[in-house]
């Protein structure tokens, strides 16, 4: 199957440009029961009050290869050691509000083992990161009741397609 790539654009602040990208990796990461693992964030920023689910992920290091960036995340960020799958495709997207284009390097992962969190103080103290564990229907339905704010409707815009192509990969 071909990887997914879409191009979307933020429709909820408006554009005045943009001053940088973000290479980033994000992952579907599932176990062997069929759960799905997230992070929820509840942020108070300027992006306004608000309570997310997202795919696990984040920013590329300097010398990082796409693989060993996403085992790197899913450790710090899900304490999860992980085999990488599959690529599932390119979302580019953009957030207006901050100025930037959003490269995200989207990946299947299946658990091994979990560990230790790394979280950095702002994922523990400005964005509350925590573990979601939800079976797919359940997945759907959080992204779908969180798509009222603005940076929530911006965040399933991007993840839904992903993870509905993911379910399709999986069950296949």
């Amino acid at each position: 199957m071909e990887e997914l790539k879409l191009e979307l654009r933020d429709t909820e602040w408006p554009f005045t440009g943009t001053d940088h990208d973000r290479l980033i990796v994000r992952a579907i990461v599932t176990d062997d029961a069929g759960y799905f693992y997230f992070v929820r964030a509840v942020r108070n920023d300027e992006f306004g009050d608000v309570t997310l689910i997202e795919t696990s992920g984040g920013g590329v290091e300097a010398g990082e290869d796409l693989p060993t960036a996403i085992r790197r995340e899913l450790r710090e960020e899900l304490g999860a050691d992980v085999d990488v799958l599959m690529k599932i495709g390119v979302v580019s997207d953009y957030y207006n509000l901050i100025r930037r284009h959003n490269i995200n390097n989207y990946f299947l992962c299946k658990i091994r083992s979990f560990g230790e969190k790394h979280l950095t103080e702002d994922e523990i103290g400005k964005f509350h990161l925590s573990t979601l564990k939800l079976r797919y229907g359940e997945a759907v339905a959080e992204y779908e009741n969180r798509a009222d704010t603005k940076l929530g409707r911006l965040i399933a815009q991007r993840e839904l397609p992903v993870l509905h192509r993911a379910k399709m990969l999986l069950d296949r």
